[in-house]
């Protein structure tokens, strides 16, 4: 059974997310306790953001951080992609049932790679040290692009671009590099609580499971709860996915031209959507949530099949 839990904690996760929030919301006796469970959430999710980066970073060595070719091709594609969709925002005259689908696939494009992303390209046999360093560099253009666009792509009746810069400045930028920062002071300062840290050799890999229902959850209350029609939260889907499977495709070519295939597919295939759709629910269009909502569900689906197939591929022939 344990074996079982482990092998398909991905897809479980999901599955225990979007059964919960459907319990959660069929239960009358629950109303008075919904608005702390919504706070709490809200707290935790940053905290979950936090601590998942904390341990894939405690486990970088700074020798090991030397950028790639393979990972300039890679922030290229997120950086010119995030900014086509920007600018086709702001430029190009479109529906107010596209705009959704059009940020979904932006900050499905700019998002920074997961933390369990090391774990997963670990377990499918790529190099581990690579894409933690990815998932460095990523972030850091996350915490100051974000900043840039989203103020612009969406803007909030009563603040200037400059009052939403530093807003989302001031919550973004720690969030996504005080974990590195942590993370050398621990190596330096305190080593053996640091190794300890690192001795817990898949926490972040379940901290990202508990974070992964969660989301689900509230993908699934984004979309109950929507104003928008089934319809549109299909395209808006759909988004998710054309942009999924080209993130992939695309970093799994790159990375096969420098013999990184896996870990370049993870790199750039493999995003923080608990970190996606927080910036969206919090900065853009609530309902291009469901952008990245639906990423959880494709590219959670496509690691599943991937881990699968690793393990076939094991199996010992009778």
């Amino acid at each position: 059974m344990l074996k079982f839990i482990k092998d398909w904690t991905l897809p479980i996760a999901m599955l225990v997310g979007i059964v919960g929030y459907f319990c959660f919301a069929c239960l009358p006796a629950l109303n008075p306790i919904k608005p702390i469970v919504n706070e709490v959430v809200a707290y935790l999710t940053p905290m979950l953001i936090f601590a998942q980066l904390l341990l894939t970073f405690c486990k970088m060595n700074l020798r090991d951080l030397l950028p790639r070719k393979w990972h300039v091709w890679l922030l290229l594609i997120q950086l010119v992609g995030c900014i086509l969709f920007a600018g086709g925002l702001l430029f190009i005259p479109m529906a107010e049932s596209v705009k959704p689908v059009c940020e979904g696939v932006m900050v499905c494009l700019i998002c920074p790679t997961a933390t369990a992303a090391a774990v997963i390209t670990a377990k499918l046999g790529g190099n581990a040290a690579s894409i933690t360093t990815y998932t460095l560099l990523s972030n850091v253009l996350a915490a100051f692009i974000v900043p840039f666009v989203f103020p612009l792509v969406e803007p909030h009746v009563g603040i200037t671009f400059i009052g939403a810069f530093f807003r989302i400045l001031g919550k973004v930028f720690p969030l996504l590099l005080c974990p590195f920062l942590l993370a050398l002071l621990l190596q330096w300062k305190c080593t053996a609580f640091c190794k300890r840290l690192v001795a817990l050799k898949d926490l972040a890999f379940y901290l990202w499971a508990v974070a992964l229902a969660i989301v689900m959850a509230q993908t699934c209350k984004s979309v109950m709860a929507g104003d928008a029609s089934w319809i549109e939260n299909v395209w808006i889907a759909l988004g998710g996915l054309l942009v999924c499977c080209l993130q992939f495709f695309l970093g799994k070519y790159i990375g096969g031209r420098y013999g990184e295939r896996i870990s370049g597919g993870q790199a750039l295939g493999q995003k923080n959507t608990v970190l996606a759709i927080w910036m969206a629910f919090t900065y853009l269009n609530p309902l291009a949530a469901v952008g990245p909502g639906s990423y959880v569900v494709w590219q959670n689906s496509i690691n599943s099949w991937q881990l699968w197939k690793k393990r076939n591929a094991e199996k010992p022939r009778p």
